[in-house]
């Protein structure tokens, strides 16, 4: 059963340092300041593993004894450590429909069909705006032409209005 997905998507993406994880902090950190709960889903896009979580705790134990899966609650936060080959982004999105989230923020995962907001940082990055789907907005580091709503990276200001304005639209 497919669970009704009550918040926004918002993916950002580009190349490597073209400032992705700079702009879902400055999102988050704006959210946050007008009261809005944000969560994030990062690609981690290398074939390594992911460092784990305190390897001396019970539930990183529990984890390495072959649990698919171990939430650690307390003090009002959780972490969640869990086994997931072959989870599709569509799962990590069904994940957070447990959480009272207003929004999810979504950092590369380019492919994905989702609203994006595109980094462009060079000339190179440019095929991203004919290779994609779905961009609602471009920031861009150098002058470019855009058939989107189009903002430099230094405009910090107007494009996190921008955002807010689409997410409350959305």
């Amino acid at each position: 059963m497919a669970l009704e997905i009550r918040f926004p998507l918002l993916q950002i993406v580009g190349y490597q340092n073209s400032g992705k994880t700079t702009l879902v902090e400055k999102i988050v950190k704006r959210g946050t300041e007008l009261g809005v709960r944000i969560a994030t889903i990062k690609h981690h896009g290398h074939t390594s593993n992911l460092k784990g979580l305190n390897k001396e705790k019970d539930s990183s134990r529990h984890f390495k004894a072959g649990a698919s899966a171990t939430i650690v609650e307390g003090g009002g936060s959780l972490q969640l450590e869990a086994k997931t080959a072959g989870w599709t982004l569509e799962k990590l999105i069904q994940l957070y429909a447990f959480f009272e989230n207003d929004m999810v923020l979504i950092e590369g995962f380019k492919l994905a069909d989702y609203p994006k907001i595109v980094l462009i940082r060079n000339d190179a990055d440019k095929e991203l705006l004919t290779s994609l789907t779905n961009i609602v907005a471009v920031i861009s580091w150098i002058p470019i032409e855009s058939n989107f709503p189009l903002f430099h990276i230094k405009d910090e200001e107007i494009y996190l209005e921008w955002v807010f304005n689409f997410i409350q639209k959305g």
